[in-house]
């Protein structure tokens, strides 16, 4: 039967782990050293952690340990000791950064240069077919502020396609239309080489009246609001250059080689900011002198509503819809013109209203309108003759214009959109920064037509529906008067570019045979076409 032999343990009573000699062992030589000396153990102390004295999960240690096995296990236990010396507490607190003063007028010039970056963005095509824009965002990449494929919403595939209205030209083009020139809105103003000079008024002749302001109005509120009146006895025209019996006898005296009304011009010096379609027909006579004209029957007198927004009101049929939010537009403003002023103190001109006749039209008046004939010296060969429109007098020695916004909501309005009634009165500044974005071209002329009838002020009414749907009543929240000049420097306009890019187009035209032309804009990209057509081009339509 086999038996089991216990095995000798030997016992150390001097220090920690096996003894160096193996005293106690029988089977042993005396003096023998124990089979166990050179075994490497961890340090012991009772302040060290309970997983030191034997660390099985150290994957150095091994039960046949070498000097290679040693020396790193000796290597890791250093490292860990002098991580624990060199063990910190990181500061998290924010540093405090000291403020940074900046002088006022940098703080001028750096608003300045967002306005015209913001401006110089917004004349940039964002619904044409093919153009620039449009393609960045079919390609689905980042498009504009505000994230994927356009300004402030989700691309995804095809952008901003959705937003995208495909309108109808402002007249069609004719087959026996010949093509002369091609026009880029975006690098017109980039490319201007015009002189930069401003040319200085002269005034010729002087017709109609004007009435006194009634500073009333000034305390409008829209807790107290005044309702739009209809003037059904107020006669309000507007001929063009050719129809002007004035305009033509100073032709035909040769007071000027270039002849055109303050609406086609600031239309003209504008043109950048435009985004709806429209046409000019321009008429070169023998000797180059020009005649500036709108077609007969046309919108171009028809005001815009929300036409440089992100979402223009569409085509679709209704009140909504652009042509018959520009007919409100127009008679909110023609009505508007006329109630703000008082029936007595009338200032007369030195010739009545030339396009005013009482035996015709018996029971009615002409509107409270002065016609200022005034000629510019773009050069020392070319003179401008421009008829242009004053609407009434205030404080008795200051001429004025006025002008109104009306206010649209979009079918797409989410319930966020405040009303005017909710922050007319106290965020008046907030509700003018709103339509200098959706109305950009529209506040542009009227503040060219403002500097180029001489006007020393401007007045700008706020007047909303009556009732949402309702767009046959109206009436005004507040008004505000604003000197042009500075309001041209508010909303980012240069006179000195306005001249320069109608330069460009008189130098364009005298470049051209004498013959009828038609200047109009793509419906659906910012690019002019210059149109050479038959002399009896829109005659049938006298």
């Amino acid at each position: 039967m086999a038996t089991f032999a216990v095995p000798v343990v030997a016992s150390n009573l001097d220090s920690w782990g096996p003894p160096s000699l193996d005293e106690g062992n029988p089977q042993e030589a005396f003096g023998a050293f124990s089979k166990f000396a050179s075994l490497p153990y961890s340090p012991f102390g009772r302040s060290d952690r309970l997983g030191r004295a034997a660390d099985f999960t150290n994957s150095s240690r091994g039960p046949t340990g070498g000097g290679r096995q040693r020396r790193e296990f000796k290597r890791q236990m250093e490292e860990e000791e002098n991580a624990e010396d060199s063990f910190q507490l990181v500061d998290t607190t924010k540093a405090q950064t000291a403020k940074k003063f900046v002088n006022p007028a940098s703080k001028r010039r750096q608003h300045s240069q967002r306005l015209r970056q913001i401006n110089s963005r917004r004349q940039q095509p964002t619904s044409g077919r093919g153009g620039p824009t449009m393609d960045k965002m079919t390609r689905g990449g980042r498009g504009g502020r505000g994230g994927r494929g356009g300004r402030g919403g989700r691309g995804g595939r095809f952008g901003n396609y959705g937003n995208r209205t495909d309108r109808q030209p402002s007249v069609a083009v004719q087959s026996d239309w010949v093509a002369v020139e091609e026009i880029d809105l975006v690098k017109m103003t980039k490319n201007l080489t015009a002189s930069s000079d401003i040319p200085s008024p002269e005034d010729m002749l002087w017709c109609g009246f004007l009435d006194t302001y009634n500073e009333a109005y000034d305390k409008v509120t829209s807790r107290q609001p005044a309702p739009i009146k209809r003037m059904e006895q107020k006669e309000f025209y507007y001929p063009t250059t050719t129809d002007d019996p004035v305009l033509e006898k100073f032709a035909v005296d040769g007071m000027g080689q270039i002849f055109i009304t303050d609406t086609i011009l600031a239309h003209l010096m504008t043109c950048t900011r435009s985004v709806f379609p429209w046409d000019i027909v321009v008429e070169k006579l023998p000797g180059g002198t020009l005649f500036f004209d709108k077609r007969d029957n046309s919108q171009f007198d028809f005001l815009s509503v929300s036409e440089t927004s992100y979402n223009p009101p569409t085509g679709e049929d209704g009140s909504d819809s652009p042509a018959r939010l520009g007919l409100e537009a127009t008679m909110v403003n023609q009505n508007f013109s006329q109630q703000i002023l008082k029936k007595t103190g009338r200032k007369d001109m030195t010739l009545p209203n030339p396009f005013y006749d009482e035996e015709e039209i018996q029971g009615t008046e002409p509107a409270s309108v002065a016609y200022r004939y005034r000629k510019f010296a773009l050069d020392d060969k070319l003179t401008l003759v421009c008829r242009s429109e004053l609407h009434g007098v205030v404080k008795k020695s200051q001429y004025m214009t006025a002008f109104a916004l009306n206010e649209y909501f979009p079918p797409n309005a989410g319930p966020n959109v405040a009303s005017w009634r909710e922050k007319i009165d106290s965020q008046r500044g907030a509700v003018l920064a709103t339509e200098l974005k959706n109305n950009s071209f529209k506040l542009a002329k009227w503040t060219a037509q403002s500097l180029l009838a001489g006007a020393d002020q401007m007045k700008i009414g706020f007047v909303s529906r009556a009732a949402p749907k309702n767009n046959h009543e109206h009436v005004i929240l507040a008004t505000q008067f604003y000197r042009p000049k500075d309001f041209a420097t508010q909303i980012t306009l240069s006179e000195t570019q306005m001249w320069a890019i109608f330069r460009m187009f008189v130098n364009l035209l005298q470049k051209q045979e004498d013959g009828k032309y038609v200047l109009m804009r793509d419906p659906n990209k910012a690019i002019l076409y210059l149109y050479r057509v038959p002399p009896e081009t829109f005659e049938e339509d006298d």
